[in-house]
């Protein structure tokens, strides 16, 4: 593999298909637009299956049609998109099929802006659709994290039936910076047990959400919460940097992250002892070992580009153990070095660090 200058869109397509994606099913919405534009040339290229859908809402269910079928299939989408997408991503979870969604969130509510936000936070941990479920929500910070990423969603979905989400903002999508991508791999031949698949020589598989009886729900979502405890106990990631020695604790995902290191840089530069945690997976939280760092710092500043819905997370992790101070910027707004350096000297005077 050698490195080459990759755009974030078309990077994490070309992923997708050098990782066996089947079949694609979106529809164009900026700040992800080029992933379609690529994967409408790669896809054919391949042999395999590319179809622009009339909507969102047609997107999701020909993605949920192609997932009984035991394929690899994605689809990418911003967040008004995400939002039609809602009773799909539902219907997904209920029904046990992994499936891939790439959300490159864009400035809201509504139609709002094409600029990076990470304002869709909330709705990819908590509330993607009705019901007792979470998503698996992977958090890349570069472009190199997106390609990786993206054969690590396919493996996870796959691993538990589950619907995994990648969640990009419209600065990783647009921004090129230098990559490996994996070498490709052929499409599966194979079909798994539980897929719809034909029912030649066999009992059919039937794939539904669809439960009547409170009873079969229950156990179905018994079964759910079981597996996402599991999820949970294996699959959290996260990345630290020099937070052996911190005092103060910054903490953010994608790119928000990707400039607190610049923010760390510069504190440490001017005697601050600073360190970073940069979540990879937002659901699950890696919380066992941002509440060990609580034990260890002195407070934390939470860095995101939305009104602060990870922190929401991060003092129900916290606790009140240490102090905790927000910087967020909202409606595409990027945070700037400057001024984030700004609330960290002002939290580090607070506790006694400067």
């Amino acid at each position: 593999m050698t490195e080459q200058l990759l755009k974030g869109n078309v990077a994490f397509a070309e992923a997708a298909v050098r990782n066996g994606l089947r079949a694609y099913f979106g529809y164009p919405i900026t700040p992800q637009s080029e992933a379609l534009e690529h994967l409408s040339g790669r896809m054919i290229e391949e042999g395999r299956v590319f179809l622009q859908a009339e909507s969102e809402i047609a997107a999701i269910n020909m993605v949920y049609g192609a997932a009984c079928t035991g394929v690899r299939v994605m689809t990418s989408t911003s967040g008004p998109g995400l939002a039609l997408m809602a009773e799909g991503l539902s219907y997904i979870a209920g029904s046990e099929v992994p499936v891939v969604v790439v959300n490159m969130m864009r400035g809201g509510p509504g139609l709002g802006n094409i600029q990076p936000s990470q304002a869709d936070y909330n709705f990819m941990t908590k509330s993607a659709g009705h019901g007792d479920f979470h998503p698996l929500v992977l958090a890349p910070a570069s472009i190199q994290e997106i390609i990786d990423m993206v054969g690590l969603a396919f493996e996870l979905a796959e691993k538990y039936r589950t619907l995994v989400m990648i969640a990009g903002d419209g600065s990783i999508g647009q921004m090129m910076e230098s990559a490996e991508l994996p070498p490709m791999q052929p499409v599966r031949d194979t079909v798994p047990e539980w897929a719809v698949s034909g029912a030649k020589g066999r009992e059919p598989n039937v794939v539904t959400s669809l439960y009547l009886g409170a009873e079969k729900l229950e156990a179905l979502n018994l079964r759910l919460q079981a597996k996402l405890a599991e999820i949970k106990r294996n699959e959290t990631r996260s990345v630290e940097v020099a937070t052996e020695d911190a005092d103060l604790l910054l903490v953010a995902y994608g790119t928000a992250g990707r400039i607190c290191v610049s923010v760390l840089r510069e504190a440490r530069r001017q005697g601050l002892n600073v360190g970073l945690f940069r979540p990879q997976t937002l659901w699950p939280y890696p919380e066992e070992r941002l509440s060990e760092l609580a034990d260890q710092v002195k407070g934390m500043l939470v860095v995101e580009m939305s009104a602060g819905q990870m922190l929401e997370d991060v003092q129900r992790v916290v606790q009140g153990r240490v102090p905790i101070r927000f910087h967020g910027r909202m409606g595409g707004a990027i945070p700037m070095v400057d001024e984030i350096l700004v609330d960290a000297e002002s939290l580090a005077k607070e506790i006694g660090q400067w």
